[in-house]
């Protein structure tokens, strides 16, 4: 990251679907494959673009920004769930994801929730267990065919 760039982080706006999609993909096709092997990623890797404006749209969502260009995003239900975060392959480990669930932190104890919870990724997984969450469970996820292992995992808020 150039020393001069800011990052920062604002509400999703209808406008930034198309650079959270290519975040999404981004993400799991360039990071996730690592840990999973192709045809995993080609069944998580899929988008329904109508669906995912509908989804995003419908809880918070967050975009973060190096300067004006998006380079991560995730959420927060209602109920505590972290559904999606996810980081642009080029700015992985600069800061992005902390930015991001410290805002989701805020938010959620913004509302009184005391309990954050996802399913994270084998990827994630150590991003997640480095910021507090402890692992609930490992599962197994069917997606187009194909099982994934992920780690439903959860973080009291103090």
């Amino acid at each position: 990251m150039p020393p001069n760039a800011m990052l920062s982080v604002r509400s999703y706006d209808p406008t930034d679907l198309d650079a959270v999609i290519e975040i999404f993909l981004g993400a799991i096709r360039e990071v996730a494959s690592k840990d999973y092997n192709s045809a995993q990623i080609n069944a998580w890797a899929q988008v329904d673009r109508a669906a995912w404006a509908k989804r995003r749209l419908s809880r918070p969502t967050w975009v973060a920004l190096l300067g004006r260009a998006p380079v991560g995003f995730t959420d927060l239900e209602a109920d505590g769930h972290l559904d999606m975060m996810f980081v642009h392959p080029a700015h992985q480990g600069v800061g992005v994801a902390s930015l991001l669930l410290e805002t989701v932190e805020a938010a959620a104890k913004g509302h009184g929730l005391s309990r954050l919870f996802t399913e994270a990724s084998i990827t994630a997984k150590p991003f997640f267990e480095k910021r507090g969450f402890s692992i609930e469970a490992s599962q197994r996820v069917s997606k187009r065919g194909q099982v994934l292992v992920n780690f439903r995992m959860e973080k009291i808020l103090a």
